[in-house]
């Protein structure tokens, strides 16, 4: 067993605040001043001469560094991870480092998208790499100042050393630096010289979020600028009729009304009059279909799992034969509602379309689809289009989609402003894209007290599972096996949420396992060990996830929950998973109180290669678990005729502050780059939780919110 890092147990009031700040809210940080005394007052970088290095580094002549961060931050963190990697590799003081949000730039970044927990995974080697450039840089510059060979010369601190022990800082010889032709094939540092990956640094955001500085969409205003309240379709499937804004134009601030395909904006001078003024609007709408209510679409997802309308993403062996040869067969059904974001945050988006160009700012994790989504719509050379990226108050997938931004640029273009679109919460909850309802019949055979065959029946509502899902673990575990899939097209408008698919399909899975446990009269845990053992040394390259990963982190949790060994009252359950390249484990523990099951603490183990910034990853860890326990405790939503039922959190349930679970984490130790982690702690939270349960009161659950359907039997099988 691998050595792991001592565990961060974190009490629900922090727990709770690093949730919002995105960060470790334990100490203030001022990126000019360290806590020493000896150190300068802070630095008026208005005064500094700072040299573009490259697309990434600005060095001033007195040896600040500025650090641009490419990728859009929602709280992940990787405003921070991303320029520690640069940091690391320029062997430069962190404190001596200023860091700025970075706009898109195709030509100089790649991949500036925050989705798939994949910017430090993609981040990792051509970070470090620019960093490392740089460095040689400044080091050839000083040695042929100096008149000696390069390889005589060391850097430490932003410091510049040769063998006769002369020093140049950074800033000495910067401007000559950037002159230089750009070296190939630089050297990386040995993780064992890292100063900076691995050590705890704080947000860099984190003075301005507690200070209430402006940083995020909702704070950007420009001089002129107007704001904009849209009216839209209030059912999925439905269409503008007509509109009478007699009513809305009058009310003083407002200073126009602009339709749009069928949706209707009333521009104000501030958020309250157009929301007033769109509230005064009298709208009339027209329906092409049958508007889709959930019973309906539940209904429509029960006979697809039924029919024989499937594409198949992976067939082992003869799934066919192994049941009909069965000792046994089990079958049991998982379902899970639709889901909205809910960001703390609603969408808002700046756009100022002139005759020339196209200016956009505001929250989105995906600037440069974007940019290219709104060079179609208005006809325009992509290259006129340009995005700027402010910080967001979380974003869990929904500003993956930038239909805010495009109703910003169409609004600006047609009445000739600059506009900033800003939702309600209740526009925001009913204008969504949602999670899909999904529904998942799992089937296993059993012969002669051993699993022969396993069969996964999805149907999701819009879309189905991604190709690699199909290659997680059971996949290699079990000779015949297969994933069928089937989809109902709705117009209710889906997406991806928070660890898409795994978010469900863990529970289901991991509940499945513990009930085949208790029916092949197996401990939980060997089974799934036995099943890992089966996969070691696979030559099936479709195999996603690492067995012995898996199985490690899988008896980390076991040691370090003390896993069966629960004092008296204390129900543990337990669910391991992998998905986004990185393993995870849990345990969950849970006490009953007035009969009624409380998710009291959450053991997690994580293996996801090496930690860039341990702070900044427990923080992601702990919101993963917290954010899991809560959605599949509570999470429901439902439609009526095309209207969903929810318009506000005074309808829709969250987890709250004094629900959220103690949280510890351990890391294990690697030297694998680093995997993802915004995602990978979700999936596995609502099947250790509803394993608990079952240990608890005896109840299997298979639908989600648990919290409402404590009492369904499973179905025969």
């Amino acid at each position: 067993m691998k050595d792991v890092i001592t565990p961060s147990i974190s009490r629900r009031s922090f727990i709770k605040t690093s949730a919002l700040a995105g960060g470790g809210m334990l100490i203030g940080f001022n990126l000019f001043q360290a806590c020493k005394p000896e150190v300068a007052p802070p630095v008026d970088i208005s005064k500094l001469n700072f040299n573009d290095f490259n697309a990434f580094i600005k060095i001033a002549d007195n040896g600040m560094v500025t650090i641009f961060s490419p990728n859009p931050e929602i709280g992940q963190g990787v405003k921070t991870s991303m320029p520690m990697l640069i940091a690391e590799e320029l062997d430069v003081l962190w404190d001596r480092v200023i860091v700025a949000q970075g706009a898109l730039d195709t030509k100089n970044f790649t991949r500036q998208v925050a989705g798939g927990s994949q910017s430090l995974r993609q981040g990792w080697e051509p970070l470090r790499q620019t960093g490392a450039t740089a460095r040689q840089m400044l080091i050839n510059a000083a040695a042929a100042k100096w008149g000696v060979n390069p390889s005589e010369c060391t850097t430490n601190n932003g410091v510049i050393s040769n063998a006769n022990g002369d020093t140049l800082g950074y800033g000495d010889v910067v401007k000559t630096a950037a002159t230089l032709e750009i070296p190939e094939n630089v050297t990386l540092k040995d993780p064992k010289d890292f100063k900076i990956i691995g050590k705890d640094i704080p947000n860099v955001d984190v003075e301005k979020i507690i200070t209430g500085a402006s940083l995020y969409g909702m704070d950007y205003k420009e001089e002129g600028m107007l704001y904009a309240s849209v009216l839209r379709p209030p059912a999925f499937g439905q269409k503008l009729a007509s509109c009478d804004d007699t009513e809305a134009t009058v009310i003083d601030g407002v200073h126009s009304v602009v339709k749009f395909g069928d949706k209707i904006a009333v521009l104000a001078k501030d958020t309250w009059t157009a929301m007033k003024g769109k509230k005064a609007l009298k709208a009339s709408w027209t329906t092409d279909t049958q508007l889709e209510s959930t019973e309906g679409i539940e209904k429509a997802l029960t006979d697809l799992l039924n029919g024989n309308k499937f594409e198949t993403l992976r067939a082992d062996g003869n799934v066919k034969k192994a049941f009909a040869q069965a000792d046994k067969v089990i079958e049991r059904v998982y379902e899970s509602p639709f889901l909205p974001h809910n960001c703390m945050e609603p969408m808002n988006f700046f756009a100022e379309v002139t005759s020339d160009r196209a200016r956009l700012v505001g929250p989105i994790q995906t600037p440069a689809g974007t940019a290219r989504r709104v060079a179609r719509l208005l006809e325009r050379d992509p290259e006129e289009v340009s995005v700027e990226m402010t910080r967001m108050g979380g974003g869990f997938g929904r500003r993956l989609y930038g239909d805010f931004a495009l109703e910003a640029a169409e609004i600006s273009k047609i009445s000739q402003k600059p506009i900033k679109v800003v939702y309600s919460r209740e526009d925001d909850m009913s204008a969504g894209i949602y999670r899909p309802a999904i529904k998942y019949k799992i089937s296993a055979s059993i012969k002669d007290g051993a699993i022969t065959g396993y069969h996964l029946k999805e149907a999701s509502v819009n879309s189905n599972m991604y190709g690699l899902i199909p290659n997680f673990f059971p996949a290699g575990a079990i000779e015949n096996y297969q994933v069928d899939v089937a989809n109902y097209n709705s117009k209710i408008t889906t997406g991806a949420w928070r660890a898409p698919y795994t978010n469900f399909l863990s529970f289901a899975e991991q509940s499945f396992f513990d009930e085949l446990a208790e029916v092949l009269e197996v401990d939980t845990i060997k089974l799934r060990l036995d099943l890992l053992q089966k996969v070691k040394g696979t030559t099936d390259e479709r195999i996603q996830y690492s067995p012995e990963r898996l199985e490690n982190v899988i008896k980390v949790a076991v040691d370090k929950s003390g896993w069966g060994k629960a004092k008296s009252g204390v129900y543990q359950g337990f669910s391991a998973y992998y998905c986004h390249n990185t393993h995870v484990a849990e345990v969950a523990e849970v006490v009953l109180q007035n009969d009624a099951p409380v998710v009291k603490k959450v053991i997690c183990v994580v293996d996801c290669g090496v930690v860039v910034n341990p702070l900044g990853a427990k923080n992601q860890i702990e919101g993963g678990v917290i954010d899991g326990v809560g959605h599949a405790m509570y999470g429901d939503f439902s439609f009526k005729e095309g209207v969903p039922q929810d318009q506000n959190f005074t309808t829709y349930r969250l987890i709250r502050a004094n629900e959220a679970p103690l949280v510890e984490t351990y890391f294990v130790d690697s030297d694998i780059a680093p995997t993802g982690l915004g995602e990978p702690t979700l999936p596995p939270a609502g099947g250790a939780v509803a394993n608990a349960i079952k240990a608890a009161k005896g109840i299997r659950i298979y639908k989600q919110p648990f919290i409402k359907n404590m009492d369904t039997k499973a179905p025969l099988g």
